[in-house]
């Protein structure tokens, strides 16, 4: 059985606002609910040097993830694991009951992120946000962030926040910048992370992004990836492919230069590929 001694890619981290380190990539968890596919990706991740896993609630397999973990013989400090809150275990007590059941299904008594996956109907959050901040008073969540959070939901939440979240996790890539939302997040020192950073490869033949893969001879996706890390977001990419997973963190032997980041810049579609109309309350 495969354990201490695996291949690793140097990641590089990022300290968060609460002052606790994340990787600076992410394996998305979402859509893998067949349990072998879900060991043998793991696997894949593993030896090509992720730590950081993004799961939820939603995704029904976090079961997996934590019999993975064990399996491989990983050391719980060795992984930075997120979960997110379903949207249907909304309140204050279905919050902390569907926690507690979460981390029962991943087999460790904390986790480094915990996020509300959608913002949700209003006159639940702010009993769902004082379960989250009682979880993280707990030390059962090393830190707690949002998903999904556009800036109307991020003034709504100061309203009555003691303690803001330290990331929010929004669709973002090429195509869709989000930069108003990002410009928000940075003024309150919220990290973001990028779900959908390749946009489910439904624009994979762009002149420009692949000039600029060329150039640094690297694959079209991996420009993708790294234009999340140098707009000071983490991607999320998700693959059950051991190839890709391992083409996907590839992504921290360059930067792009600024002539190839204002070339980017222009790409913007506001293309959403995801949750069009479940976040718009």
């Amino acid at each position: 059985m495969p354990s201490a001694k695996l291949k690793i890619m140097a990641v590089d981290k990022i300290k968060l606002k609460n002052g606790a380190i994340i990787p600076a990539i992410g394996l998305g968890l979402w859509k893998v609910k067949d349990e072998i596919t879900f060991d043998q990706m793991f696997k894949a991740a593993i030896e090509a040097g992720y730590r950081h896993f993004d799961d939820a609630q939603a995704y029904g397999n976090e079961q997996y993830l934590g019999n993975c973990w064990r399996k491989y013989g990983l050391k719980r400090d060795e992984l930075f694991i997120t979960t997110k809150i379903l949207t249907q275990n909304f309140g204050y007590k279905a919050t902390l009951k569907s926690f507690n059941e979460s981390l029962t299904k991943l087999q460790t008594d904390y986790v480094d992120l915990l996020l509300i996956h959608f913002p949700g109907p209003y006159w639940l959050r702010k009993e769902k946000w004082r379960a989250m901040e009682e979880i993280k008073k707990s030390g059962r969540a090393k830190s707690i962030g949002v998903s999904n959070h556009y800036v109307k939901h991020l003034k709504e939440l100061e309203a009555f926040a003691t303690e803001m979240p330290v990331v929010n996790q929004i669709e973002m890539h090429i195509f869709l910048q989000q930069q108003e939302v990002r410009d928000y997040c940075k003024k309150l020192g919220i990290q973001i992370e990028a779900y959908s950073p390749l946009a489910h490869a439904q624009i994979m033949n762009d002149p420009i992004i692949q000039q600029i893969a060329e150039k640094y001879n690297k694959t079209y996706s991996q420009i993708m990836l790294r234009w999340c890390l140098d707009n000071e977001a983490i991607p999320l990419p998700k693959s059950t492919t051991p190839s890709r997973i391992e083409e996907n963190i590839n992504i921290f032997d360059f930067k792009l230069d600024k002539d190839d980041l204002s070339k980017l810049a222009t790409l913007n579609r506001d293309k959403k590929t995801l949750w069009r109309s479940i976040i718009s309350s």
